[in-house]
């Protein structure tokens, strides 16, 4: 990260950040994986000979754009974030 200001007092709310934003990239990393384990194997058919079940093509595509609209209002969480030191 660039400070653009002269404060290095800034420096502990930008590892704050830092961590903060990395958390965020770890919790969407296991949630898309979480979403795919579970709806990839049901759209290729796996549970069709088992119990007569098949993921439509609708509803995947559904499931594929509701996990991203997750994603990103996950990213948009950062928008709130307050640094804990006070300046």
């Amino acid at each position: 990260m660039v400070l653009v200001s002269g404060r290095l007092t800034a420096v502990p709310d930008v590892i704050a950040l830092s961590k903060a934003t990395l958390r965020n990239i770890r919790q969407n990393l296991f949630w898309t994986f979480v979403c795919n384990a579970a709806l990839i194997p049901v759209a290729a058919g796996i549970l069709w000979p088992s119990f007569g079940l098949l993921l439509s093509r609708f509803f995947a595509a559904t499931a594929m754009a509701l996990s991203s609209v997750l994603v990103r209002g996950n990213v948009l969480q950062l928008r709130r974030f307050a640094p804990a030191t006070a300046n």
